[in-house]
């Protein structure tokens, strides 16, 4: 179900709210509450428990949420005293409004189900020869397995033996040959 739209009204903009680690959507609840209007975009993200993977939705800007807020009205100091919320991002003493359009911007893209859809293209193909760069493992070649999250990237290596699985930062591999 798509969310429902919030127009911006003429004096109000959209500001940046840096939340504590893990409770965006806890920050939100709250702001809403006061009576806030408030925008956390959502992406899928791949869960992996045990040997269950699940897809679920997580923030797009993880730490990250909009407050609508017009700064001479609205008691927008409270944003910061809100559960959840670290600071209004700023500089100086007073937040500093995001860029305008960037909001309606990412609404424009949500899907259906109010998430924001992102393509990542691995430039690996499962299965694909790659040589390890960097670290205690460089120079030694394996396969490429997947992407993971925070840039790292799964590589089977053979190694005493049996093939083994290796999490490694995405930059520390190449393609081989």
């Amino acid at each position: 179900m798509k969310r429902p739209s919030l127009k911006q009204r003429p004096s109000k903009r959209w500001y940046v709210a840096h939340t504590k680690p893990g409770l965006e959507r806890m920050a939100e609840g709250h702001l809403e509450r006061q009576g806030f209007h408030v925008y956390l975009p959502l992406r899928e993200k791949k869960r992996r428990i045990g040997r269950r993977t699940d897809i679920i939705k997580a923030p797009l800007f993880p730490r990250y949420l909009f407050v609508e807020l017009d700064l001479s009205v609205d008691r927008w100091r409270s944003v910061n005293g809100t559960f959840g919320v670290a600071y209004l991002v700023g500089a100086g003493d007073r937040p500093s409004a995001a860029p305008i359009g960037v909001v309606d911007a990412l609404r424009a893209r949500e899907d259906a189900n109010g998430v924001v859809p992102i393509h990542e293209s691995s430039p690996y193909a499962q299965g694909q020869a790659v040589t390890i760069t960097q670290g205690p493992l460089a120079a030694q070649t394996g396969f490429f397995k997947c992407d993971n999250d925070n840039d790292r990237v799964t590589v089977l290596l053979g190694l005493l033996g049996r093939e083994m699985e290796f999490k490694l930062p995405g930059d520390a591999i190449r393609a081989f040959g």
